[in-house]
Parts: structure tokens; sequence; C-alpha cells
């Protein structure tokens, strides 16, 4: 598969590395040609770079890597590069204080929708640190990392959840783009447990058995 890399930061080495070691046709595209050029490099397994323009047209896939507030402008300036193509959004709007930025308004994801009406977006891999995507693979108490994506369109779900599998994790499909407002929230709600109080965010959910009460 051809993934283009939107971004330099951290989240786009996690998972770069990942998928350029299962063999897909990366590239990275950032700002600063030289920046993405390392990151590349570091990456290696003949990863590519370019600025952004270049990652976007080289995609099948693209993951968008960069801060929140510069994500759905990117989308637009690129917008007729990413027409057809999926776009995967992990960013986080989340401001000082754990505050949701986008709680009174379209999610960040939908934001990306709207300035790329063409691209095919989905939302995933915006719920753990990017630490956790350096694991090989993401596994806790002998279970694989489940990761929740949210699309409306069904190939670009069958995309992304390949590339979930490729990172040794599980997708679940959590239903449509609409439902990024969701996983959004609830990535402000984890960092404030787990950053603000030091306290266990996975406690919070009941197995699966109990989640409905008595049958």
């Amino acid at each position: 598969m051809r993934i283009g890399i939107l971004g330099t930061g951290n989240m786009a080495d996690a998972l770069a590395t990942h998928w350029a070691r299962a063999g897909h046709q990366v590239v990275v595209g950032g700002r600063d040609l030289a920046k993405a050029r390392r990151l590349a490099d570091r990456i290696g397994h003949r990863t590519g770079a370019g600025d952004l323009r270049t990652a976007a047209e080289h995609a099948e896939v693209a993951l968008l890597a960069v801060p929140f507030g510069a994500a759905a402008a990117l989308a637009g300036t690129l917008r007729d590069a990413l027409a057809g193509r999926t776009l995967i959004d992990c960013t986080n709007p989340v401001g000082p204080g754990f505050r949701l930025l986008t709680a009174h308004g379209p999610s960040a994801a939908e934001q990306v929708a709207a300035a790329a009406p063409e691209a095919l977006v989905v939302k995933a891999f915006n719920l753990c640190h990017e630490n956790v995507w350096r694991m090989d693979p993401p596994v806790f108490d002998g279970r694989p990392l489940a990761v929740p994506l949210c699309t409306d369109h069904p190939a670009a779900l069958a995309l992304a959840s390949h590339l979930t599998r490729d990172l040794g994790c599980t997708p679940l499909a959590a239903g449509p783009l609409g439902n990024a407002a969701l996983l959004e929230a609830t990535a402000a709600l984890f960092i404030t447990l787990w950053v603000g109080q030091h306290a266990d965010a996975q406690a919070v959910a009941p197995p699966l058995s109990h989640a409905a009460g008595p049958a």
C-alpha cells in the first residue's frame, strides 16, 4: 500500500515506522524538507521524503499527523491531491487544562472532512500516546489494543483496518464520522484522568459481559 505521512512529529514517526516495516511504500511529507528526510532516513525500509503535496499525491492512504490547529487548513490546501484517497485523522483538539476545543462545534475530523470534501476521512489512533504506538505490538495483559475507527466510507474503513492490524492491534468499527466527536471527547477525558488525576482510565469501563446489565 502507498502511504503518505503528512507531518514529521512523534505520531508520524511511531505509526510510519510500523507501516514501513510491514512492507508498505511510505513517503514522509513535511514543510521542512530536511526534517522530512531525517525522519525518512530514521525509519528506513526505503521510506521516501518530500514536501506535503508530494506525500499526499503518493498516497492511497494519507495520515494527517499535524497539530489540531493546522489540520483543517492543511487538508484544505491539499484538497485536490487528497480527493478520492483515504485520509486518517489522528489529531486531538485538546487545549490547556485538557479542555476539548471542539465542544461547541464540529469535531476535528469533521472540520478536516469539510476542508477536503472529496477525501475519505477516518478518525483513528487519537486515544493513545505516541509511545504506545511505538510498542511492537501494543498488547496489554495478553490482549491486543483495540483501535476505534470512525468513517462514512466502507472502502476507507477496510484500508484503515488493514493498517491497524499491521500495528498488531484490533480494528474496531465505531460508526460514522459523526462519532469522531465521541472519540475526541474520550481522548480529552482520558488525558484528564491519566495526566491530571494519575488515574487508571481503563478501570472506568466494566467487562463487556456486564455492560448491558443482566440478560
